[in-house]
């Protein structure tokens, strides 16, 4: 396909990059949904990881898009993308949260910095993820790193 071609279908660069940008906030979002509520805790962290290194894997180019492009959007689209992320990091906090509360994890674990950890190192896995890589088997790798290190006794307060 031409330059000229890809005119033919949309207006600008920047109502591809955020029509991209909502397509990688939908991947992640549905990735998260297919969750089953009645899992524990720290199942459902599991599969949190498994689903985002999936989404990642599965859709390479949208993943880089959504992870380091969203800056070059303006005005309402911009914001529209950023709240969708911290959505999505919500989302992922709301896990740890749960698992705190439940005490499934540490009693003293701060959600917000163990959901920014996860997220920052899942979220570099474009750089180095191969296109379609099965990802299940890394994915709990990553989360028994992750786990072991918010498990345990709680420090006192």
């Amino acid at each position: 396909m031409q330059k000229a071609t890809v005119y033919g279908y949309i207006d600008s660069k920047e109502d591809l990059l955020y029509e991209t940008m909502r397509d990688g906030a939908a991947a992640f979002h549905a990735a998260l949904d297919t969750i089953p509520d009645e899992l524990p805790t720290s199942e459902k962290i599991r599969y949190a990881l498994r689903a985002h290194l999936r989404t990642v894997a599965d859709q390479l180019d949208v993943a880089t898009v959504f992870m380091r492009e969203w800056r070059y959007l303006e005005g309402t689209r911009r914001d529209e993308i950023v709240a969708e992320r911290r959505r999505y990091e919500e989302r992922v906090r709301a896990l740890f949260r749960e698992g705190r509360e439940l005490g499934e994890l540490r009693t003293d674990l701060d959600d917000g910095a163990a959901a920014l950890f996860t997220l920052s190192a899942l979220n570099w896995a474009y750089t180095w993820l191969d296109r379609g890589r099965a990802t299940d088997e890394l994915a709990d790798r990553l989360f028994a790193l992750v786990l072991d290190g918010m498990r345990g006794y709680a420090s006192p307060h």
